[in-house]
This record gives structure tokens, C-alpha cells and sequence, in this order.
């Protein structure tokens, strides 16, 4: 498809189903993940209805110039990694797995680039083969990792621990350090790597909380965290998405290129 220039890159944000006032039935996306997109990735925020019913992974590719894979309460199924689902797994999304899981095998397969947050994060090793626990705070000597069930934005979101970086890594080349702090506001986590999948970051404890895959042709970094929170001015948040919209800008300007050869 033809890219009109001067136009920003088109960023799809995969929504999440949920009930409106507790009946009406929505596609929605929190306004920090567009914001963040618009104001640091310096891209056009598109929510995607995550539902096979009304788009194909195959239109969204040619549609969008990358993908924010954002958080959300819903848990990947478990039987997408080989488990029996139980009580413990919480609450799930059939639709949004369909769309999501096939997406980011697409995107490491074409370079397409992605960031992948909370749900996200753990969306990318489910789709690359890898496992999840279903409650990291059952897990002996981890903490919890869930966001205070009470209390304002500002104190959900809050930074609560240091995530550490690979040294030499991407995200401490990104970010300029090895250590940095960062809220936390899940519950599931990562159990098994995916194939190609690597720990880059973990936290205190040992849950791994920032990884890309390896020798993907595109950018594929993808934290257990809540980056879009206060994007603009955070010091994590900010070099992560504008990272991700210079990805996203050099998509969009393949059509370019390939006019001007």
C-alpha cells in the first residue's frame, strides 16, 4: 500500500473487550498508550478492535506501520501454551489471543515492529513458544507484582522497583543505565523464554520484566512494565517510545525508499 508523504506513521494500539458502564460491550484504549504514541513516538494512535470477527492479522500489517501491544486484565489462555485452564488464571480474552498471538509471529517474520507492555510482554513469548506462571506472588521468594488494589493513578502507577539491564544490552544502550525504577501491575509473568526470546532485564527478584527477540530483522523490545504512564517526562518511558516511533517512521518509509531507487 502506497503511503501518502508527510503523513506520521500509523501505529496500531490493540484494544481490549470490555463492558461500558457494565453492560455496553466496547473495543477500548487507555488514552496514556495514545498519548504516548502521538507526543514521544511522534506517531497516529489507531485502536484495534481485537476480535478475528472484525479484522484479519493480515489487513492490520498492511494497515499500520507497527503495533503497541498494550496491557490488559484478560490473561492469554492457557491452553496457547500447553495448560489446562483453572480459576487461577483469571479472566480471558479468546478474540484478542486470536488477533495477537499470529501478529507477533508476523512481525518478528517481517521486521514489522512492535512494543509489547504488561499482557503484551508475555503475549510475545506465549506467541514465540514459551510459558507463563499464573500467579507470581504464590512463587517462594517473589514479591507481589500486582498494583495496590486501592488508591489514585498516581499511587497505582507509582515507581515501585529497579528493573536491572543485561550490560551491553539493548535496553541499557537504550536507556543509558543498567538500572532503572519502574511501577508494576501484574500478576501473571514469564516462566519459559520462548525460542529466541531473551531475558534482557529482571527485577529484585528474578522476574524477568524486559526482553526482545533475537536476530529479529525489527524492533521488538517488550516490558512487563507500564511504560505509557507518564511517557512524556519519564526517563525510562520516553527514550522506549521514541525508540519505537523511529522503527515505526522507518516502516513507513520502505514505500519511499523503494520510489527513490
Amino acid at each position: 500500500m502506497s503511503r501518502p508523504s508527510g503523513r506520521r506513521p500509523v501505529v496500531g494500539i490493540i484494544g481490549n473487550s470490555n463492558l461500558l458502564n457494565g453492560h455496553y460491550p466496547v473495543h477500548a484504549g487507555g488514552t496514556m498508550n495514545s498519548m504516548a504514541v502521538a507526543e514521544v513516538a511522534g506517531c497516529m494512535p489507531l485502536i484495534i478492535p481485537s476480535d478475528p470477527r472484525f479484522v484479519s492479522v493480515a489487513e492490520l500489517l498492511e494497515l499500520c506501520d507497527g503495533f503497541v501491544l498494550t496491557g490488559g486484565r484478560p490473561n492469554v489462555h492457557p491452553s496457547e501454551y500447553g495448560e489446562d485452564e483453572t480459576p487461577a488464571h483469571g479472566a480471558f480474552d479468546r478474540g484478542r489471543d486470536a488477533i495477537t498471538l499470529p501478529l507477533v509471529r508476523a512481525c518478528v517474520e517481517r521486521g514489522q515492529p512492535f512494543l509489547g507492555i504488561c499482557r503484551g510482554f508475555q503475549e510475545v513469548n506465549v506467541a514465540l513458544g514459551g510459558t507463563l506462571f499464573c500467579e507470581i506472588r504464590d512463587l517462594p521468594g517473589r514479591m507481589n507484582h500486582r498494583m495496590p488494589p486501592d488508591g489514585t493513578l498516581d499511587e497505582q502507577f507509582a515507581l515501585r522497583h529497579i528493573v536491572k539491564f543485561t550490560k551491553g544490552g539493548p535496553f541499557h544502550r537504550l536507556m543509558g543505565a543498567q538500572e532503572v525504577m519502574t511501577n508494576t501491575l501484574h500478576g501473571q509473568g514469564i516462566n519459559q523464554p520462548g525460542r529466541d526470546v531473551v531475558v534482557d532485564g529482571t527485577a529484585p527478584d528474578g522476574t524477568p520484566e524486559a526482553i526482545y527477540v533475537r536476530d529479529a530483522p525489527g524492533f521488538t523490545l517488550s516490558v512487563q512494565w507500564h511504560p505509557e504512564w507518564n511517557a512524556v517526562s519519564d526517563p525510562v518511558s520516553r527514550p522506549l517510545f521514541a525508540a519505537f516511533g523511529a522503527a515505526a517512521a522507518a516502516w513507513a518509509g520502505r514505500d519511499v525508499l523503494k520510489k527513490s531507487a
